[in-house]
């Protein structure tokens, strides 16, 4: 099939979507696809720049500044983001291209526009991959209320719904969110686990053997830290596990609460913890190698269920978790049943405390636990998996 994936993240960039996409894009081109992946680039001078990596054509369209900015600006940027992305493809080599269908990519919420024309003038399927259920999440964390800027973003997400002919979520009781949209819709949602591609151990420039935690236990974070990831019950849990000697942290990435939880952990004078700026992707497998146990923190007033690509990268590495995460979280029910770490529902250092204590004793006399980890990724999260359902939904 040729088909078009459509997203406002990929390399260079470092986050988990970039990851995930890359990724995906480079199954689909194993499996004999060809691929082009449409990306808004606001760094970008030109109106569009084509490349090709691995097998992938990556078409870089030149879009509005939409991160480090402030809010009203990002939105103004992200609501016209597909527009630009419009334009820049009809001044592109691919303007006159056909494709058989076309993927993208949630968040952003606002790529619609763009989906919807390839939709119509190429007469052909459209599936969204949706990893954040947005505005909703927002109000779950009291970012925001149920007032105009809801209903004006709800109203975006709908169009987005409305474009779709298949939806992937994450996990099933995300399928609950979208009942009314398939009461009133010929198209139908299905479970799209996340997935990773399984990336060989290279070099990392972290090395905890050269630091003051050397020699210990080693649990690590490997991602974004902000308001949705509830970090202040985990720095508490931190300095609540200070007085275990043989026990250290490691929180490697950036977000809105990263600088401020840095500071936060030098004025308590925690010696457990050490923090480091975002690395390559492709040294994450070589910082978990040196590590025994990952953290999952999703803040516990979430309403939906999310598998943060943190969680399926750690059970790639074989590291068991250590999960905070929402009540009702299909999340809980994955670790549980396959017994690839412990859980809590409750933003409560005793509680973390306590789990983490099991958790380390089980390591110290189970080794059959890190090898559920891998297996369970085999499972669920490897990318092939991912490719084959979405040419299968097209295909049906």
């Amino acid at each position: 099939m040729r088909i078009a994936l459509i997203a406002d993240t990929f390399p260079p960039l470092r986050s988990s979507g970039a990851v995930q996409l890359r990724d995906l894009s480079r199954e689909f081109a194993r499996q004999g696809h060809e691929i082009m992946v449409m990306v808004a680039s606001p760094q970008q001078a030109g109106a569009w720049l084509l490349e090709e990596h691995d097998g992938v054509h990556v078409l870089r369209l030149h879009t509005p500044r939409t991160k480090d900015v402030s809010y009203a600006r990002r939105t103004l940027a992200e609501l016209l983001m597909p527009f630009y992305m419009k334009r820049n493809l009809q001044r592109s080599p691919l303007a006159a291209a056909a494709w058989d269908a076309v993927v993208w990519y949630s968040p952003s919420i606002f790529l619609a526009p763009l989906v919807n024309f390839l939709k119509k003038l190429h007469q052909i399927p459209a599936y969204l991959i949706i990893r954040d259920i947005f505005p909703e999440w927002a109000v779950d964390m009291g970012l925001m209320g149920r007032g105009f800027p809801y209903r004006f973003f709800r109203a975006v997400a709908d169009y987005q719904y409305s474009v779709a002919d298949i939806i992937g979520v994450q996990t099933p009781g995300n399928r609950v969110y979208f009942e009314q949209w398939l009461a009133g819709n010929n198209g139908r949602v299905e479970v799209l686990q996340n997935w990773l591609s399984d990336a060989g151990v290279s070099n990392c420039s972290i090395r905890i053997a050269e630091t003051a935690l050397a020699g210990k236990k080693i649990f690590v974070y490997a991602g974004n830290m902000g308001v949705a990831q509830g970090m202040d019950t985990i720095l508490a849990f931190v300095q609540a596990m200070s007085g275990k000697p043989d026990v250290g942290f490691v929180f490697v990435g950036r977000g809105s609460d990263s600088e401020r939880l840095r500071a936060e952990a030098f004025g308590r004078k925690l010696n457990n913890v050490l923090f480091f700026d975002e690395i390559d992707p492709d040294e994450i497998p070589g910082l978990y190698q040196q590590c025994h146990v990952g953290i999952v923190a999703l803040d516990v007033r979430h309403k939906t269920h999310n598998i943060p690509g943190k969680f399926i990268s750690y059970m790639q590495a074989s590291l068991p978790v250590l999960a905070m995460i929402n009540p009702g979280n299909d999340l809980e029910q994955i670790i549980v049943s396959n017994d690839v770490g412990v859980v809590s529902i409750q933003a409560d250092t005793d509680v973390l405390t306590d789990k983490a204590s099991q958790l380390l004793s089980r390591l110290e006399s189970n080794n059959e636990l890190p090898g559920r980890c891998r297996s369970l990724y085999e499972q669920l999260f490897a990318p092939e998996i991912a490719v084959s359902q979405i040419v299968r939904a097209f295909q049906s």
